[in-house]
């Protein structure tokens, strides 16, 4: 039973603090109803409180009705649990940088909004004509599946092709080894399912994507983090954290990872695979950016032969985010029961999505969009990076490709704040402690360079950082 520190430098009484952390432990369902909560001796000692402190905040705590006391035996958890919440489950972070405030924020932003810090390439960049001709072309065919389920599996023409287009990095997955999904968050909360049971410990890079960290709340999971460089995650804090925490499982991204746009060297792969081997973990190798490349990096997948590693993909990123076509490759002695747990949980995946994505794919114009799309990123992430540079950030490391930048503030600026000004005035951005279980990215921020040519970017970003500035205690 784990329960979290308080913080003596937090406003509010020594009670309230010991009150929200036993509110804390028991949303984390971490416990159930009619579980035993620590004595009143063993909760002072394990949270450095007096024991008159412990007694009051179980006092109120038994009036509001969370817990019960029973008499020479005791303090429980009472009845049903309240709904779970996952702000709840974790330490209340403030908005700026939280991941599911972030992500409502930069979906549910207004059309003038500009978003340099949101995940995804702007609608004028996708391929719509295209997409457009295909869905016509659907319409009149009388073969097309419009209205019924799909197998199991997903499309097979589909399966097969995507079978292929792995063994292109040396991932071999024959088609009976790949399953659809709806997209690359519906495949690790599948995997996370599969794979975890509540209480297990998860290992993620430090910064990562933020929705790994929300996703990961929701199983109910420990997560812990290993900093990350530009050759992939740090190996001696990697070998540290397996070796004192055990983790079950590690996700990541092994090509263009988000938010750094760094990619894993040979040498990094290979001694993690032999750590994960070592330590039993297993990995899922989140590879959603693969078609940005231009030069391939190593697979995990490719290197392990789907023993430990599990690989995923979807095309969110790189066609469309309203065509919601994802998928997992993995061992086969796995494969029927993450079919029937999909099966459980969505019914199996809509064939349209996967019908579209199969046309595009077919008839080239996927193939062309693509080449496209990586000449015009290539060149736009030299102009923003340069104007980036001009305005006093500094790149973390020039990415081979892609289209996130990880930037470090001047001065020792925080994001958070910079951010939080930068809103005032209509501009989304990515604070780097959104992207760090650890908090240690105060002073970064991620840059979407497709989304960061709007030429009023710059001159509002620099007004933030100069109001950030001026507000700081101590400056002018």
């Amino acid at each position: 039973m784990q329960i979290q520190d308080i913080d003596r430098k937090a406003q509010g009484t020594l009670v309230a603090q010991v009150m929200a952390a036993l509110r804390k432990l028991i949303a984390s369902r971490q416990t159930a109803p009619g579980v035993r909560l620590p004595s009143i001796r063993a909760l002072a000692q394990r949270l450095q409180v007096s024991k008159s402190t412990v007694v009051e905040a179980y006092d109120r705590l038994v009036a509001e009705g969370v817990v019960e006391a029973r008499r020479g035996s005791g303090f429980y958890i009472s009845g049903h649990l309240p709904p779970f919440s996952l702000a709840d489950t974790g330490p209340r972070l403030e908005q700026a940088v939280d991941p599911l405030w972030m992500t409502r924020q930069s979906l549910g932003a207004k059309r003038h909004l500009l978003k340099p810090g949101c995940g995804w390439l702007p609608a004028t960049w996708m391929p719509e004509a295209d997409i457009r001709r295909a869905l016509r072309l659907l319409a009149r065919d009388s073969q097309a599946n419009l209205t019924d389920y799909t197998t199991p599996l997903g499309l097979p023409a589909l399966r097969q092709l995507l079978s292929r287009r792995l063994a292109d990095h040396g991932v071999i997955a024959p088609a009976q080894q790949i399953m659809l999904t709806e997209s690359g968050t519906q495949a690790i909360d599948l995997l996370c399912r599969f794979l975890l049971e509540p209480g297990d410990t998860v290992l993620l890079d430090d910064p990562c994507y933020f929705n790994f960290h929300a996703l990961l709340r929701a199983h109910r999971v420990k997560v812990i983090s290993v900093p990350y460089t530009p050759h992939g995650p740090d190996l001696m804090h990697f070998e540290q954290a397996l070796a004192a925490h055990s983790p079950r499982l590690y996700i990541t991204n092994s090509a263009l990872h988000n938010p750094t746009g760094a990619s894993l060297s040979p040498g990094t792969a290979h001694r993690v695979l032999k750590l994960a081997e070592r330590h039993d973990l297993l990995i899922i190798e989140d590879d959603i950016f693969a078609d940005f490349e231009q030069i391939p990096a190593p697979r995990l997948a490719a290197f392990d032969g789907l023993e430990r590693v599990i690989h995923i993909g979807s095309f969110s990123k790189t066609l469309s985010a309203a065509v919601r076509c994802g998928f997992i490759a993995t061992r086969q002695d796995w494969i029927e029961e993450l079919v029937d747990l999909k099966l459980a949980t969505s019914f199996g995946g809509g064939a349209f999505s996967a019908d579209m994505v199969l046309a595009l794919l077919h008839d080239g114009a996927y193939r062309r969009h693509i080449g496209g799309l990586r000449t015009r990123l290539a060149d736009t992430m030299g102009k923003v990076s340069a104007r980036l540079k001009a305005i006093g950030l500094a790149p973390w490391l020039e990415p081979s490709a892609g289209m996130f930048i990880w930037c470090q503030l001047p001065d020792g600026l925080n994001a958070a704040d910079v951010a939080r000004a930068a809103l005032a005035d209509g501009v989304v951005l990515a604070p780097g402690n959104a992207f760090s279980l650890t908090q240690a990215a105060s002073g970064f921020l991620r840059f979407n360079v497709a989304q960061s040519l709007d030429p009023a970017i710059m001159p509002l970003l620099e007004q933030a950082m100069r109001r950030s500035e001026k507000s700081e205690p101590g400056k002018a």
